[in-house]
């Protein structure tokens, strides 16, 4: 449901409650809701401006897939994952859905029109309608079939989906889908059992949403959504997580921004303050500005200030209600009416505006208006005012609310005391309304039965609603029949209306889809209803007009005007549908009826064939392991009178990525100060909290702090907190910080004093000190509403990006906090200490064993064989050794030298600005100009016609948003270039436009140009010409490209071409060799979920043209797979930086980045290990040692090729030797040399130090026969030849005996390194 604008407006009041994260930052939850039906418009008709799109089922229903599937992994849920999408809705419902889609019905046959009437050739195939996404048609039953599809393969294949209960709620179960959700909730909340600490997240961030998030009253309840740009080009969404930018808004902070807000109750109420009632109170506010069910009342508008308004109103009278409005979902109708009376005050504000306005235009135009008006309403005054004389103080419903403040005027005496003007306001007062009610509804006596009837309608819809709301459907039949909203000084007598509910039904699927479509959509419907919708014949044709008006009604957006059309009359529908049913084949007739929910789960003791929906696209799942339970659908409803508010103590735990104001001493206030949440600032009041500072405590002096937190674990960043490691100090003058070796990321806890040192600033750090602190308070105050006041101290510590499997002496395992290298500053008045935080990322694995079982994926992190793929062996008697055995796969790599030293042949060459102009005979002011944006208003400037104006400029640059255009701009420094791509389309523009050029630059001074200035002749026409551009400039390629940070390093399309080739070519070569060793266990990486968000290596740098691996599992790039570094994306934090990689094979879900289809995508560096950085470290800071070279002159082998010669092919090995080829001697000894050759490009060989130990990697198979009274380092003879055995083996000195080893590596382990 939307509530229009509501987001904006509520994330802009309470500036802290929307966090703008990232995939690494999203807190742990037990429960996962997708309201599906965003997802599947997004995936369907992403830009419905696009005449030209089109769209197979099969790529919707993968891009479903694909989007579910990172969902799923982003939020990672515990315990449940819920899927609900829309099914046949409440009546009340029907009618907006019905104006919807009858208004995106026509406005597609509008924008196909225009097209054609330029000339534009539209494809063959059919437009996607999206009015195919209503419950009974063709579409959702193939997508319904193929979501099971889908729940039973993620079960089935994918480890993380198997210990969650997934439910799926499809088109056939009758409700909207975040409806059936929160009833869902409730269930479980009824439950004796239910956890009050459980993490809620609900996908998608209708303004409804967050209203039905706060009627659960949980703590723990966070909505998410792709963030939201306001105010610019509406943009396309972007498939890849990693760069998707999400907001996570968190109603724990909502719950106490609320409680803010009405925190002036607490002294003036006599019955007790209760927030959980004053967030019931809000949620009915809410409803007061229009939503999907009723109308907004008259000029009660968000973007006017209407909810200030009505939380102002409800402050004010609240302490005379005697209790709260909206008890649990029961309306109680006598504070309501109060509360209403009040309000109203603002109808009369709102009219003498306008009639301050009529006013001045009567002394302009004389009386013609007011008098005529003024006529009407007095006689009607006249009449009324006798027959209350005749009634005594009886009370009429209408024309007491026309009265001043709701006072009944009974006598002479008051009627003539009454200044003349206040006579005249109150007579245009009620002509004013009384032409509403004309005008709008369509009535010709505006009578007192009728206004009660408004009333009454409008008092019962709130019920309605709330009922929706707080308890489910109440009934499947009622709706608000009228477009229009009563106004609130009309609302009166309610306080003893009787308000009752049929439950009734939900409509069958067919039934609603000839509720809500429109004749343009006649081909969704089966065809014997068809001829319904069009024939002049039908009893119901009136119900489908082919065209119809729409009225803004005070709104400013097209999107949210009434749309007028008849509302349906169900008995009629029904009688008309009913000679038709006996026509419907069986397979319409299945997809006309209600069907349950599914409950599904993994069992690994199911084993099934599960068939495809669709054969020729996806392929059975040939062992499906998920069971299922069909869950009634009345199984989920509660009784009104069991919806309980769950009650936790907050302040007792700290639940990481849930924030609270709590923790640090504020004081609040409401101030208009510009903060910045979006893309402008607020025009609105922001709820602004001041830190309070104690600045003569003893406790701020650096000393004291640096003691209470060097070396320790704190949370940084207040209210949204995240743990970080404190290795610095400073007050300005004196820093304190870690004094630690290199690489050492230790927490000091308990007595154990940090090596710490303290130096003294000098006049540089003290000024960059100074301007650390400017930097984070402008953060604080623009963005989130907080002053921080006066700073004592700057902390500066390391963020914690994740943990990481450590393994201690005792060869034990834990999960260890991991924090990034990356040092930063914070303030130290943000900052929160000594709380308890829940955290329960427990570990089942505790060994080895646990750690490596075999058959585990791995990859390698010491030389050789850095970053290659592995597979775990069964490592019982080497694991007492603290060995693993593994089994490596050695792909051929493709050789990038040539191409890296022959860049510069394939790169775009750029130029700067001036000389493009010298080329083009223009100025170089004309270039930055047109490569930019160039806005032209209607008319001319002396006469403007409107606020339109039209962006005529190449938008090849954006220099507020630091962003360039690959292949036509390249920004260097402060300055712009341009490549000959951008130089061509100025040439064209110039040809095509020259007075365009002429008129800009005579007048460089101007910021907006207009038409009739440029053409000024009688004979030209300005708007056409500019219509001319405008259409050559979106027609031109150039408008569909991609624009990309300038802060991005790429390589270009053409230089990707060639990466290409050279992977295809080393694929011909087909040499993938397996080795198998036993490792350190240091040295190897599991892809684990628990680890996500670690960086595998952290010594690796990475570049562009590096060779990566992806190592991340269940991800959209499949794990183990290779590719190149086309971009780097640099941020401020390491943690976001993001790198472009070309992988060697496409893949599903794969983008299109300068490369061929489905083969790119953005990675952080927590998914890569550096294949490149492996061999950098081979060859150049890490020296090859010990070096034994092969003579592959003489045969040694070939008799004893049989001893290992298995499945594993190329480099195989036996089990004595690590390096013995075990087939034809010629071949194996090329590639052994190839090896050896590769080695030698270092410098000259080595002997071991003793810190090398720690990167090393490789041992022989027989690590038990290694003797043991060798432990210490080596000296210069410890590695020496012997004679050949008899299989003429290279055999080593101790430590490593009697194994054999042929090449030794310069980071071999050959000692335990505990």
């Amino acid at each position: 449901m939307g509530v229009p604008k509501f987001y904006r407006w509520i994330s802009e009041r309470y500036p802290c409650l929307s966090e703008v994260v990232k995939e690494h930052q999203i807190p742990e939850f037990d429960n996962l809701y997708l309201d599906m039906n965003g997802i599947i418009h997004q995936c369907s008709h992403p830009n419905d401006d696009d005449v030209h799109f089109r769209i197979s089922d099969d790529k919707i229903f993968t891009d479903i897939f694909h989007y579910l599937e990172v969902l799923f992994r982003i939020i990672k849920p515990r315990k449940v994952f819920f899927m609900a999408v829309d099914g046949v809705a409440p009546r009340a419902k029907m009618n907006q859905q019905r104006g919807r889609r009858f208004r995106s019905a026509k406005e597609a046959e509008d924008k196909i029109k225009k097209a054609i009437e330029k000339g534009e050739t539209l494809p063959t195939e059919a437009r996607f309608d999206s009015n195919c996404i209503t419950p009974g048609t063709e579409f959702m039953a193939r997508l319904h079939e193929h979501l099971k599809y889908f729940v039973n393969m993620k079960i089935s294949t994918d480890k993380s989906w198997q210990g969650v209960t997934i439910y799926f709620s499809g088109h056939e179960t009758p409700g909207e889908g975040e409806h059936k959700i929160m009833e869902f909730i409730r269930s479980e909340k009824a439950k004796p059992d239910h956890d009050p600490n459980t993490r809620h997240c609900l996908y998608g961030l209708d303004a409804d949403l967050i209203m039905l998030g706060l009627t659960s009253h949980e703590a723990h309840f966070s909505l998410l959504r792709e963030e939201v740009r306001f105010g610019g080009k509406k943009a396309q969404r972007v498939c890849a997580p990693e760069e998707t930018t999400f907001h996570l808004l968190h109603l724990s902070l909502m719950r106490e921004y609320i409680d803010y807000e009405f925190s002036a109750l607490k002294d003036k109420i006599t019955f007790k303050y209760d927030i959980e009632r004053i967030i019931d109170d809000w949620i009915l506010m809410g409803f007061l500005v229009g939503n999907d069910f009723i109308p907004h009342l008259p000029h009660l508008h968000i973007n006017h200030d209407a909810l200030p308004l009505l939380y102002g109103t409800y402050i004010t009278i609240l302490p005379e209600l005697g209790g709260y409005i909206n008890e649990s979902g029961h309306l109680n109708l006598p504070r309501f009416e109060k509360y209403l009376v009040k309000l109203s005050d603002f109808d009369r504000e709102h009219f003498s505006e306008v009639f301050v306005d009529l006013k001045w235009f009567e002394s302009k135009v004389g009386n013609k208006y007011l008098n005529e008006a003024a006529g009407v309403a007095a006689e009607e005054a006249k009449n009324y005012k006798e027959k209350k004389k005749s009634k005594g103080q009886e009370n009429s419903l209408c024309w007491a609310a026309l009265d001043k403040n709701g006072e009944v005027v009974t006598s002479k005496e008051n009627l003539e005391d009454e200044t003349e003007d206040d006579d005249l306001f109150e007579t245009e007062f009620r002509q004013y309304k009384r032409t509403y009610y004309m005008t709008k509804m369509g009535v010709d006596i505006v009578s007192d039965d009728f206004l009660a009837d408004q009333a009454a309608c409008y008092v019962q819809a709130i019920q309605w609603i709330l009922h929706y709301y707080y308890h489910g459907v109440q009934s499947w039949s009622w709706f608000y029949p009228y477009h229009y909203a009563p106004f609130l000084s009309d609302i009166r007598n309610i306080s003893t209306l009787k308000i009752h509910f049929e439950l009734g039904k939900p409509f069958k699927p067919f039934e609603q889809l000839l509720a809500v479509l429109p004749a343009a959509s006649k081909n969704l419907l089966p065809t014997c209803y068809q001829h319904l919708m069009t024939s002049e014949d039908s009893p119901i044709i009136e119900y489908y007009p082919p065209d119809f008006k729409t009225d803004l009604n005070g709104k400013q957006q097209e999107w949210e005007a009434v749309v007028l059309i008849p509302f349906i009359d169900e008995k009629r529908l029904l009688e008309a549908m009913e000679t038709c049913n006996h026509s419907l084949k069986k397979e319409e007739r299945k997809r006309n009826q209600h069907s349950e929910c599914l409950m599904c789960w993994y069992d690994s003791d199911t084993e099934f064939i599960y068939p495809s929906p669709w054969p020729e696209k996806f392929p059975a799942i040939e062992q499906c392991c998920a069971r299922y339970k069909i869950i009634s659908l009345d199984a989920w409803r509660v009784d009104i009178s069991k919806n309980r508010i769950t009650r936790v103590d907050q302040k007792a735990l700290y639940f990481c990525g849930f924030p609270t104001l709590k923790h640090i001493r504020h004081k609040f206030f409401l101030k208009k100060s510009g903060v910045q949440v979006f893309q402008q600032s607020s025009r609105g009041e922001n709820m602004m909290l001041e830190i309070l500072v104690n600045a003569e405590s003893d406790e701020l002096s650096v000393e004291n702090i640096a003691s209470s937190v060097l070396g320790k674990s704190v949370f940084v960043n207040w209210p949204h907190l995240e743990e970080a490691r404190i290795v610095g100090v400073s007050d300005g003058e004196t820093k304190f910080y870690l004094e630690e070796p290199p690489g050492t990321q230790k927490l000091y806890l308990g007595r154990t004093a940090p090596p710490s040192k303290v130096v003294h600033l000098g006049d540089k750090e003290q000024s960059n000190w100074t301007k650390e602190i400017q930097g984070i308070s402008e953060y604080y105050l623009r963005r989130k509403g907080i002053i921080i006041n006066e700073t004592s101290a700057v902390i500066y510590g390391q963020l914690l990006t994740g943990r990481k499997y450590q393994i201690n002496q005792n060869g034990e395992v834990r999960l260890q906090k991991q924090w990034s290298k990356q040092v930063l500053p914070f303030v130290y008045q943000t900052v929160v200490k000594d709380i308890r935080a829940f955290d329960s990322r427990f570990s089942n694995i505790k060994t080895l064993d646990d750690l490596f079982p075999p058959r585990s994926m791995v990859f390698m992190l010491g030389t050789p064989y850095y970053g290659c793929t592995g597979e775990v062996q069964d490592s019982g008697d080497v694991i007492t050794e603290g060995r693993i055995r593994v089994v490596f796969s050695i792909p051929c790599e493709p050789n990038l030298d040539a191409l890296i030293q022959n860049q510069h042949k394939y790169s775009i060459k750029y130029n700067p600005g001036y000389v493009l102009a010298s080329r083009l005979g223009v100025s170089g002011y004309l270039v930055s100009r047109f490569t930019g944006s160039i806005f032209i208003g209607r008319g001319s400037r002396r006469n403007p016609h409107g606020d339109h104006k039209a962006n005529v400029g190449l938008n090849l640059k954006f220099n507020k948003k630091n962003e360039e255009v690959p292949g036509y701009t390249k920004k260097v420094g402060s300055e712009w270039m341009y490549s000959s791509a951008a130089e061509q389309l100025l040439a064209e523009y110039l040809e095509r436009a020259p007075e365009l050029f002429c008129y800009i630059a005579k007048n460089s001074q101007e910021d907006v140009f207009y038409e009739d200035d440029i053409w000024p002749g009688e004979n030209e026409n300005g708007a056409e010409k500019v219509q001319e551009i405008i259409t050559w400039l979106k027609g031109h390629p150039v408008s569909t490209l991609s624009r990309s940070s300038c802060d991005l390093q790429i390589l270009d399309a053409a230089i990707v071409e060639k990466i290409e080739e050279e992977v295809e070519k080393c694929k011909q070569r087909k040499t993938n060799k397996k080795v198998r060793v036993t490792v350190k266990p240091h040295l190897l990486y599991r892809p684990l979920e628990q680890q996500h968000g670690v960086i595998p290596d952290r010594d690796a740098e990475f570049r562009l043209f590096d060779r990566v691996v992806n190592v991340r599992e269940n991800f959209s790039v499949p794990v183990g797979l290779r590719g190149t570094i086309i971009g780097i994306k640099g941020a401020n934090r390491e943690a976001d930086v993001l790198f472009e990689v070309l992988f060697d094979e496409e893949f599903p879900g794969g983008l299109t980045i300068r490369c061929s289809p489905g083969r790119g995508y953005r990675l952080p560096t927590s998914a890569l290990v550096n294949l490149s950085h492996g061999s950098r470290s081979e060859t150049g800071s890490q020296k090859l040692t010990a070096i034994v070279k092969p003579q592959p002159a003489v045969n040694h082998y070939s008799s004893n090729s049989s001893i290992s010669s298995g499945h594993l092919g190329g480099l195989n090995h036996s089990p004595q030797s690590l390096f013995v080829p075990t087939q034809v001697p010629t071949k194996d000894d090329d590639e052994f040399c190839n090896i050896w050759q590769s080695l030698q490009g270092s410098r000259k060989a080595q002997h071991f130090q003793p810190t090398l130990q720690e990167k090393g990697a490789v041992l022989p198979q027989e690590i038990s026969q290694v003797t043991q009274h060798h432990k210490s380092g080596f000296n210069d003879n410890s590695v020496k030849q012997r004679k050949h055995e008899p299989h003429r083996k290279c055999r080593y000195e101790d430590p490593v005996s009697p194994s054999s080893i042929t090449l030794l590596l310069p980071s071999l382990l050959l000692q335990p390194s505990w």
